[in-house]
């Protein structure tokens, strides 16, 4: 049985009949303003932008003399929105932010801010009007609610096991409630077009989609293969891991990655494991067990030597930053290609925000060599712990769906970090933080496939599930 959605008849014309009502409102609106504008030419200056980044009202934001290096050289964010979980074994110290600095450079206005008023060669009319439509068409996509929706899930959690980990196929295990299953994301102000997958691979075809980041990256890879597939086995679907050096290194137990194409419309889809967005490289070849320079200001050499070949990219990073992690793995930090001696990025969480930092202004660099890249930077998917931590008792046992609320009211992201790293730049912002915080029945929990450890999943999710929509806003914002 497949489970991909089709929208019906009256759900399409009441789609159009609204896409008609919204261009209507649009052009009496644009007609109004011009006469407006034409009337009193000083109206215009209303619409000037504000490009200010302003921090949430909370002490954990100060304020931070300049962090600088050749290639980075501006302030940084250096502390933890209240909804991006810092690991509490190593809480950053406050930083102060200097919140002028946050974007790379201030844009330019639409119109002149000056004393004289600006004349009608300068088609000031013209920036006035497409500012206001840019206003109107623009959707937020992380304001909405989650709704009922029986058409769902869009692939079978018992089907997709040529793409899904068993260990997050929750169909599969011995959890007995599915109604997390039941729901779709619905934005407040726009419609999001229903996932079609043979549509999807038609817009697709010749590009390739990129996922970099760590398991919860993965996570969204494995969704969309199986949205791609609708969970059926697919023989015709090539591993073409080996033309990106996606291949399982010595010792270890499974790939640093994989690729796959679909043949018919030469679509290709492909997941790199780098859980830090920096590169990492071993201060001793040789040796197995040698320290790994973490270069916090570089991009991981996979991104250097293989984005020119990408047309979506889709990073994320943020659970491996603790100093649990680090210690495990021997990370050293580095800066400007020597060992971190700035006291300030000592703290796990300020290294953190200032590798987002470094990414998105690197990405940036790099796209007016590629303009068919788009580039989007997730925002932390949220985890749900509570009476504890993952090794101290911490459970996610709520299996009522929308027990904490079903709608998202909030205009900005819960992830200030990613969000201010990615204004000013080329980079989009995939916001999926708040929609993902109301969902805290659909992770793993303690169930899986084999006998319960006692140790429960409150980070990862159940698949079919939430990265599916995920996927959904990244296709809508493709």
């Amino acid at each position: 049985m497949v489970f991909a959605p089709k929208m019906k008849g009256g759900s399409f014309h009441r789609a159009r009949g609204k896409q008609f009502s919204f261009t209507l409102l649009t052009v009496i609106c644009m007609t109004v303003l011009l006469w407006s504008y034409e009337r009193r030419p000083h109206f215009a200056t209303l619409l000037s932008p504000q490009d200010q980044f302003v921090l949430p009202s909370s002490d954990i934001f100060q304020v931070t003399s300049h962090i600088s290096s050749d290639d980075f050289k501006q302030e940084y964010p250096v502390q933890e929105p209240l909804l991006v979980h810092a690991e509490p074994e190593d809480k950053p110290r406050p930083l102060i932010v200097n919140v002028a600095d946050v974007e790379s450079e201030p844009k330019e206005s639409f119109v002149s801010s000056g004393t004289d008023e600006p004349s009608a060669t300068q088609g000031s009319s013209f920036y006035v009007i497409m500012a206001f439509v840019f206003i109107m068409a623009v959707c937020n996509y992380a304001k909405g609610r989650w709704v009922i929706d029986n058409t769902r899930p869009l692939y079978s959690g018992f089907k997709c096991k040529q793409w899904l980990s068993e260990m997050w196929a929750c169909r599969l295990t011995q959890r007995p409630d599915f109604g997390y299953e039941a729901y779709r994301w619905q934005p407040e102000n726009c419609e999001m077009p229903e996932f079609e997958r043979s549509a999807f691979l038609k817009r697709m075809q010749d590009r390739t989609i990129a996922f970099v980041g760590d398991s919860l990256g993965r996570q969204q890879f494995q969704s969309l293969m199986c949205m791609l597939t609708g969970g059926e086995a697919s023989p015709e679907v090539q591993d073409v891991g080996r033309e990106y050096g996606l291949t399982t290194p010595h010792g270890a137990s499974r790939p640093n990655g994989w690729a796959f194409r679909f043949p018919a419309t030469n679509t290709t889809v492909l997941y790199y494991w780098s859980s830090c967005l920096c590169d990492l490289v071993p201060l001793n070849g040789s040796d197995p067990k040698s320290e790994v320079a973490m270069h916090l200001d570089q991009p991981p050499s996979f991104l250097r030597q293989f984005l020119h070949r990408f047309d979506v990219l889709v990073l994320n990073t943020g659970h491996h930053w603790n100093r649990g992690k680090v210690r495990a793995n021997r990370w050293i930090m580095y800066v400007d290609g020597k060992p971190n001696k700035n006291r300030r990025l000592a703290p796990v969480g300020n290294a953190k925000n200032f590798t987002i930092f470094s990414i998105a202004r690197w990405v940036d660099s790099q796209l007016p060599s590629y303009p068919r890249l788009k580039v989007f930077f997730r925002t932390i998917s949220p985890r749900h712990f509570f009476n504890g931590e993952w090794n101290t008792g911490g459970t996610c046992e709520n299996t009522t769906p929308l027990a904490r609320g079903s709608e998202v009211k909030q205009e900005g992201s819960s992830d200030q970090v990613i969000a201010s790293a990615v204004r000013g730049t080329g980079v989009n912002l995939l916001d999926i933080t708040a929609l993902s915080q109301l969902r805290d029945e659909g992770h793993i929990s303690r169930y899986s496939t084999k006998a319960s450890s006692g140790i429960q999943d409150c980070l990862h999710w159940c698949l079919p599930g939430i990265p599916d929509t995920w996927n959904e806003i990244l296709a809508a914002q493709v």
